[in-house]
């Protein structure tokens, strides 16, 4: 660390470290992973459908897909919950928004780009 400020160090060295970046990858449960890859085809299918069937403003298409996003992440973990089949983890529905937000993400940036 000899020539660098400390704040330099930790902002750019230690911060963006690969180690640290693949140490809270493995921390990750990989059932979490499952349900945040899951999320993001969820979020651009809800996406492109408001955009498709309701045609509304923007930020009203944006809205309705992610409150379908959360509805149906949760729906499922409440249902497993409910009725005992699987298992209820709400970190799972967690994983799944996150995932379904990336994909609504996807859809709007595709959308600046080609039809902007």
């Amino acid at each position: 660390m000899s020539g660098v400020d400390p704040v330099t160090y930790l902002v750019f060295y230690d911060v963006l470290s690969t180690d640290k970046i693949l140490k809270l990858k493995k921390k990750i449960a990989a059932d979490k992973w499952r349900h945040f890859y899951v999320g993001i085809p969820m979020g651009i299918v809800l996406q492109m459908l408001a955009r498709w069937l309701y045609n509304p403003p923007l930020i009203y298409a944006v809205l309705l897909a992610l409150a379908g996003v959360i509805v149906i992440s949760y729906g499922f973990e409440l249902f497993s919950k409910i009725t005992g089949f699987g298992v209820y983890d709400f970190m799972d529905a967690v994983a799944s928004v996150i995932g379904g937000v990336i994909g609504i993400g996807l859809v709007l940036i595709s959308l600046w780009l080609f039809i902007n």
